[in-house]
């Protein structure tokens, strides 16, 4: 019975160590609106394997290569990140991709021949056969200040079709999500032409006047 208790407790601290908050997994800080793939059967499908933690596991939820076995998925943050480490859920069988090459800050790979002619951060072969989420960790120098990633599928096992369940990141971020709703009220006359250190002193002696 302890034992038990022991192996669930240890399953359940590994499972929030991956799912995380801010710090450990990035799925909250995914650009998701502007996820988006290149030869894809359903090109909406791009948005659909970027799931929550919880989802991981979903299989009714996928991303299937168009014309042949390459998909490039690429995944634009909110704001600068460090990744980590990469989970991926991949299809099984000859749906398998088993080469994956990521480029990261690379917002102009429009196409297959952009990729193949440009130097790719890390260019890795995936594991076959595996069911559930697999981790693949990253060099942290590599993958230090992160705006997007475009992930390079190929090389699937049957060589027609790569299938993907699951996408995400592991790391933290690097710079504080900027607050838009936070002004600093100026007058009208002085707004324009005053020096920052100037209007915030004004600002200070005001609120110390009323006082």
């Amino acid at each position: 019975m302890a034992s038990e208790e022991t192996r669930s407790a240890n399953e359940a601290s590994v499972s929030s160590e991956l799912a995380g908050t801010d710090f450990a997994n990035l799925y909250g800080v995914v650009d998701k609106d502007n996820v988006h793939g290149l030869n894809l059967d359903v090109p909406e499908q791009a948005r659909h394997i970027v799931k929550s933690w919880d989802e991981r596991e979903d299989t009714t939820k996928f991303a299937d290569s168009g014309v042949d076995d390459q998909v490039i998925i690429h995944v634009p943050f909110t704001q600068n990140v460090r990744v980590r480490s990469l989970l991926l859920k991949l299809g099984r069988g000859e749906s398998t991709p088993l080469r994956l090459r990521i480029y990261a800050n690379h917002p102009s790979i429009i196409d297959f021949s952009d990729a193949e002619s440009t130097r790719p951060q890390l260019d890795i072969n995936l594991l076959d056969g595996q069911i559930q989420v697999t981790e693949y960790p990253l060099r942290v120098a590599a993958f230090a200040n992160i705006n997007s990633l475009s992930l390079f599928f190929s090389e699937s096992v049957g060589g027609e079709r790569s299938r993907i369940f699951y996408v995400g990141f592991k790391g933290e971020t690097t710079s504080p999500r900027k607050d838009t709703t936070k002004k600093i009220d100026l007058p009208a006359a002085n707004a324009a032409d005053a020096p920052l250190v100037d209007k915030l002193n004004e600002k200070t002696a005001s609120q110390h006047a009323v006082r």
